[in-house]
């Protein structure tokens, strides 16, 4: 091979090398720019969601779910397949086809197809479109596609399965806005006491380095928080009672053609809240302007004058302090009495004109208690009050309680106060604070605070529990006794007859009052009965009955110790309670 040639050769060589090394460069550098693109970080945020409400044999009474928003832009549908696009996107989310079909074809660029779908037709959703990209329903621009179906997370939605049972107790929780997502946040009764264990403390996040299509790539170096949701509440209360309660409050609501009537069943010992009821009760999936006025838990923010409920109450502190004995006898005047401008009435006609102060009790008389209620003297008075927990909250873990009306030590300086009080006016309470103070009699004597929820559950499943403060004892237990006796005669021979169910040991106190505004009573009363019920295999429950504004038959005798009644023998029924006999 001449020179000539030879130099030709190394030419053509040093051409083919410097095309292959531009070469090796076009490809290195345009796989550098696609590993840019792919090692750009992103991140992703998925909201954890509030706790759920459970109750204490295991039903869910509140959860959350979360919500998805889907989102299209129409320059990408292919015009000569949007129809199919529009069945299939409603066949998978159950949207109507009109409404859709609307969006699509009024609006241009993109556009939300649905604002509130749930976890299930998300992936439904997800699923479908992957399938209309494979099937060429979306427009594509080489081989990149434009867009597909945008799905993301909105927000989450509150449910309530039982609807109106078990409200306003449960209460409801509101939308809150948080970072363009809607959350929930309590608004009345457990949803808002425990608002702080409810709501989530932490989202689920997810970073790393992403593909063409913008998805997260599942590597080593993906950082990932865990999401923290927020804890579950399980309540004291047996669904099945709950449910069984309503029912009856239902029915007597409409014989009685009352306001309302609540109903409360507490374990004597433990302080723990077994049923909360009231007749007037809402579906907090659906709130409607009609519910606004039952959106409040009477049995804790209503307040009232009580009524002969507090004639064992006064009693048991006139024992303790000495100032009585049961045998004691008092005049009962005929039947009307006066306290300077007063004049006190008994609806009992007694055919003695002297009474034992136990029978003022078994038989109601005013009379006699106002006479009592004299006897006591200021400090007495203040202290016993105050210890039976009067004037203050009575401890239930629920949000916006009423504590009635302030005990003043000044007050018990009139003689008017004291008589009235023992008769049950002249003293605003709510209706918890009785059943807490009633409970002293059917505990030995001690004070124990009301309490509705038994365990907190965290997001490692760990349970604790919610434990009661220590009783604290307000009366000797012979006292408690004694009284306890006396109302268990009450309802066998007294007012509380209506009350009594042979082969299990009821006591209780009847109680009617008359209704102020302004100061001046009206033609309307509450009426009430409070005691317990206990059998002979340890079963000790304390159970109250308040009927608010009856039309007919408001004396408590007539119409709250049936109510009364009614839930025990249920009780029965549900292995809660034993007669002697079984």
């Amino acid at each position: 091979m001449n020179d000539k040639i030879k130099s030709k050769f190394l030419i053509f060589f040093i051409f083919v090398t410097i095309c292959f090394m531009i070469f090796i460069a076009a490809l290195l550098y345009w796989s550098s720019v696609d590993l840019q693109r792919l090692n750009l970080q992103t991140s992703d945020t998925k909201m954890s969601l509030r706790g759920s409400i459970l109750s204490a044999d295991n039903y869910t009474l509140a959860s959350s779910q979360r919500l998805y928003k889907v989102m299209v832009d129409t320059r990408n549908i292919d015009p000569e397949q949007k129809e199919l696009f529009i069945k299939l996107y409603c066949l998978y989310s159950g949207s109507d086809e009109g409404e859709i079909k609307k969006i699509i074809e009024t609006k241009n660029g993109s556009v939300t197809l649905s604002y509130s779908i749930d976890s299930k037709n998300a992936k439904l959703l997800q699923s479908l479109s992957g399938k209309l990209l494979k099937r060429g329903v979306f427009k594509t621009n080489g081989m990149v596609f434009l867009r597909s179906l945008d799905i993301v997370q909105s927000g989450e939605s509150r449910v309530y399965p039982h609807k109106d049972t078990l409200s306003p107790i449960v209460g409801y929780a509101r939308k809150a806005e948080q970072n363009a997502i809607t959350r929930r946040e309590g608004v009345k009764g457990i949803e808002r006491y425990y608002e702080d264990k409810l709501s989530f403390a932490q989202d689920i996040y997810v970073a790393g380095y992403r593909d063409v299509i913008d998805t997260i790539i599942l590597n080593k170096k993906i950082r990932v928080k865990e999401p923290i949701n927020g804890q579950d509440i399980q309540l004291s209360i047996p669904l099945k009672l709950q449910k069984t309660v309503e029912r009856k409050l239902d029915l007597h609501k409409i014989r009685l053609e009352a306001k309302e009537i609540i109903a409360i069943v507490m374990n004597s010992e433990t302080g723990d809240i077994l049923s909360l009821a009231s007749s007037n009760r809402y579906d907090a999936n659906s709130l409607k302007q009609d519910d606004y006025p039952f959106l409040n838990i009477q049995a804790v923010e209503y307040i009232y004058e009580p009524g002969s409920v507090m004639k064992p109450i006064v009693y048991a502190l006139l024992l303790k302090s000495g100032k009585i004995t049961p045998k004691d006898i008092f005049r009962t005047y005929g039947g009307e009495y006066n306290i300077g401008k007063h004049t006190i009435k008994d609806e009992y006609r007694f055919k003695s004109e002297w009474i034992s102060a136990r029978d003022a009790i078994i038989y109601s008389s005013n009379i006699v208690m106002a006479q009592l209620g004299q006897k006591l003297d200021q400090a007495t008075y203040y202290d016993g009050l105050k210890a039976f927990g009067f004037g203050e909250k009575s401890g239930i873990d629920l949000a916006q309680e009423n504590p009635g009306s302030k005990i003043s030590h000044n007050q018990f300086k009139s003689e008017t106060t004291r008589s009235t009080i023992g008769y049950g006016y002249g003293i605003n309470v709510n209706f918890l604070q009785l059943i807490k103070a009633f409970n002293v009699f059917n505990n030995n004597g001690l004070l124990v605070n009301p309490k509705i929820v038994s365990f907190i559950i965290d997001k490692k499943n760990i349970i604790h529990e919610i434990k009661n403060e220590e009783p604290v004892r307000v009366i000797p237990e012979n006292i408690a006794n004694m009284i306890k006796d006396t109302l268990v005669d009450t309802v066998k021979v007294g007012s509380g007859t209506k009350a009594f169910i042979e082969g299990v040991v009821i006591g209780g106190k009847t109680g009617t009052a008359q209704i102020a505004k302004g100061g001046v009573y009206y033609n309307k009363y509450n009426s009430s009965f409070i005691g317990f019920a206990n059998d002979n295999k340890g079963n000790k429950y304390t159970i109250g009955v308040l009927v608010i504004e009856p039309s007919y038959s408001y004396f408590g005798s007539q119409s709250a110790a049936p109510v009364f009644k009614d839930i025990v023998l249920s009780m029965i029924e549900d292995g809660k309670l034993f007669r002697l006999s079984q």
